[in-house]
């Protein structure tokens, strides 16, 4: 379970460079887990581009951003070309860290019931620790909205 000022749950996953990534790694650079339910899908698409335009004012504060899905690697690699992204993506394909992070809910769209990924974010700070929790996320604004937080941080 994940909780403000308490640990970040640790893990490894494939990322989108064919590397593996696991959170501890970051230590040292606060870290912007934003979780997205697919790939190229209009509200993912806006705000991976509201990352994307943030990405250099987000590295001044010493953050680094990775995204979440669970789609395949494949899928990440064409999304990140098609707009030109500068994070990496991780595949959660078998809904592990989506689990780990309680980011798994039940949708309705148009009366079918489905399990997907609750537009989350959460911000790591440089010892690991979570500093920031959104679970209903806006895909428009977002990105501006963790620049604050952090730059309010920082204050």
């Amino acid at each position: 379970m994940v909780t403000i000022n308490e640990k970040a749950p640790d893990f490894t996953l494939m990322g989108s460079d064919n590397k593996e990534h696991s959170l501890k790694d970051y230590l040292g650079k606060k870290v912007i887990l934003y979780f997205y339910p697919r790939d190229n899908t209009a509200g993912c698409t806006l705000e991976a581009e509201s990352f994307r335009d943030q990405n250099e004012t987000l590295q001044g504060e010493n953050a680094v951003i990775i995204g979440v899905s669970r789609d395949s690697l494949d899928s990440h690699e064409k999304f990140i070309n098609k707009l030109d992204l500068p994070f990496v993506l991780l595949s959660d394909e078998d809904s592990k860290v989506c689990n780990l992070y309680d980011v798994l809910k039940e949708k309705n769209t148009y009366g079918k019931k489905s399990i997907g990924i609750a537009r989350s974010t959460f911000i790591i700070d440089e010892e690991g620790i979570v500093i920031y929790e959104n679970r209903k996320v806006k895909a428009d604004g977002h990105a501006e909205e963790i620049v604050e937080f952090l730059k309010d941080k920082t204050k």
